[in-house]
């Protein structure tokens, strides 16, 4: 698991490890990512399927209600294998073009 933090940002790139051992190390590192953005970069994980990304709801809720963005990275599965509740995008440049959006509409108040 690899963070790159640039801002208010951190990416979080996978490449080895499962879905489930992925969420587990975000939730151990939590504390220190509460105030960041998250990006969750899937690119290079081979195997998994629309159900794993499931895995991610409860802390990408977490993420939200405390007004920050979580936004999943992949080009295997589609938005519509998605839950509606997860923000998910092909390019690491949409996560942060959403990011940008979704900071602008909480600085609005929407």
């Amino acid at each position: 698991m690899i963070f790159s933090r640039t801002g208010n940002t951190t990416v979080i790139t996978q490449e080895t490890a499962s879905i489930v051992d992925l969420v587990a190390n975000i939730e151990k590192k939590y504390d220190g990512l509460v105030n960041d953005n998250i990006i969750v970069n899937l690119f290079s994980v081979k195997d998994f399927t629309p159900t794993d990304i499931n895995d991610f709801l409860l802390i990408s809720k977490k993420h939200k209600e405390n007004k920050r963005s979580f936004v999943i990275v992949s080009s295997r599965i589609t938005y519509d294998e998605t839950p509606e509740d997860l923000s998910l995008v092909p390019t690491l440049k949409e996560a942060h073009d959403l990011i940008e959006m979704e900071e602008i509409e909480r600085d609005l108040g929407i």
